[in-house]
């Protein structure tokens, strides 16, 4: 237990954080443009191959320094991608910030529900997708993590805890007005001001933890649902703790270690507990394996194979237009501790296709994925890695990043096994992104031969999320490469 005596001042003030939008705007976009509200398939450039012999959009080389540091790349405009052109082509980092742009915190006192005698509220409807929250905390000498989806788990490692976090909604129903507000104990400093959609509450920078937490929905949709959250603190999780309450002990030197937060509809009692992850050694190396194109049942099956008898996990960057076909093995991923993410629906380009494109291209994707697995996905990877700042701030809406790539094999130009398995043995370090296609046999042969041997040379073999977790963090609207120690 540690405990922290009174501080004469606050150490931190409420600095700006997510996507600068009030309560009303940041509904308003969710319910029209979010994931819940993907719209009819954009026409682009050709869709990546499904089979071995079919000739499909290559995924390209990497321009980025090994040595980059694993903060968020910066915004940079990229040159529109030709049909046909290699992935990676993409531009030198400017070194942006990890914070998004802030929005101010919402005043102590400000009402949570609309007055008497507005509308009824809007209640959800059966069979549609779920509200849920995304969490992220800001954890001392790492930075932000990354965003936590409904119900799972955000917590720091041994020696550290948390100081700052921010809540933001996703799959809010078209329509609906409900947002998010949230309020943090500082140690030394008490109760801050309310947050609410997406801004930072707590001292980020600096080493003081939380000590406890309240959250809440807001506006008229907060009557059809309920907000849960506890804490980790002193070494367990506490109760849950609901619409507005506390979780968390404040004034005995507790400190908060992690965070978990679910929607609920109404009545429906409190979250099932979520699987537990695997335990990861932050001392240790480790990288992320990732796959696009996919699913291929016959060549992701045999990669997961490999992961499942050596311990590993990996991300897989899917299409949507794979997802019916190969329910079984998408399934099968999220059993086994991986990370299902999002390649658009079709392999369009993000800089050809517009806003409306994307958020169609994106969030049908997001859907198909969950409607199979129950995991919304909250990571993409710009098809041909060409991403722009127009695009990055539509990502940046649906509160996710774009994960690029160090490591790239480049298996779907060569289709030679042994020449993927030296390309990482070669190149491969600590905190790297190593992008393979799981739409070939010979990328399987590869693996089933890279993810013992990288094992043995003391690897751990995480998801992106995973890895940016103790690596700097990750935060929407932001492309990433790597993640260095």
């Amino acid at each position: 237990m540690i405990r922290y005596g009174k501080k004469s001042k606050i150490l931190a003030a409420v600095v700006a954080a997510g996507i600068v939008l009030s309560m009303q705007g940041m509904t308003a976009l969710a319910g029209s443009t979010g994931v819940g509200a993907a719209k009819s398939a954009q026409t682009g450039p050709g869709v990546a191959a499904q089979t071995d012999g079919q000739a499909g959009q290559p995924e390209g080389q990497t321009v980025q320094p090994e040595g980059q540091a694993s903060q968020p790349e910066g915004q940079a405009v990229q040159p529109e991608a030709q049909a046909g052109q290699p992935e990676g082509q993409t531009a030198q980092p400017e070194g942006q910030a990890a914070q998004p742009e802030g929005q101010t915190a919402q005043p102590e006192g400000q009402a949570v529900h609309p007055p008497a005698g507005q509308e009824q509220p809007a209640q959800p409807v059966q069979g549609q997708e779920p509200l849920q929250v995304n969490y992220s905390a800001f954890i001392l000498q790492q930075g932000w993590s990354a965003a936590a989806a409904d119900n799972n788990m955000c917590s720091a490692p041994v020696n550290s805890w948390v100081t700052a976090i921010r809540a933001n909604l996703i799959q809010i129903p078209a329509g609906m007005q409900v947002g998010i507000r949230y309020q943090v104990n500082l140690s030394g400093s008490g109760w801050l001001p309310w947050a609410e959609d997406g801004a930072e509450t707590g001292g980020a920078e600096g080493v003081m933890p939380l000590e406890s937490i309240r959250m809440e929905l807001t506006g008229s949709g907060a009557a059809g649902y309920d907000l849960y959250y506890k804490v980790l603190q002193n070494g367990s999780w506490t109760d849950w703790a609901a619409n507005g309450a506390s979780a968390g002990q404040e004034g005995a030197g507790l400190r908060v270690d992690g965070i978990r937060a679910s929607i609920t509809a109404k009545g429906a009692g409190v979250p099932a507990d979520p699987v537990v992850s695997h335990g990861i050694d932050p001392s240790r190396p480790m990288i992320a394996l990732t796959f696009d194109d996919g699913p291929k049942t016959s060549v992701t099956g045999r990669i997961l194979d490999s992961l499942q008898a050596n311990g590993g996990r990996a991300t897989f960057f899917m299409l949507g237009s794979n997802v019916n076909g190969n329910a079984g093995v998408i399934k099968r991923m999220v059993d086994q501790g991986c990370e299902v993410a999002n390649h658009t629906h079709d392999h369009k380009y993000l800089t050809k296709i517009g806003a409306e494109g994307i958020v169609s291209q994106v969030g049908s994707t997001n859907q198909k994925i969950q409607a199979v697995c129950g995991v919304s996905p909250v990571l993409m990877r710009p098809p041909g890695g060409y991403i722009d700042a127009a695009s990055l701030n539509v990502l940046g809406s649906m509160g996710m990043p774009a994960i690029m790539w160090s490591i790239d094999t480049r298996d779907w130009q060569h289709r030679n096994a042994q020449r993927t398995i030296d390309t990482v043995l070669s190149q491969v370090k600590d905190g790297d992104i190593i992008l393979m296609h799981d739409i070939y046999s010979t990328t399987a042969d590869a693996a089933v031969v890279l993810i013992p041997e990288l094992t043995a040379r003391g690897y751990q073999l995480v998801t992106v999320s995973e890895l940016a977790a103790y690596r700097g963090g990750i935060a929407p609207g932001h492309k990433y490469s790597q993640f260095r120690p």
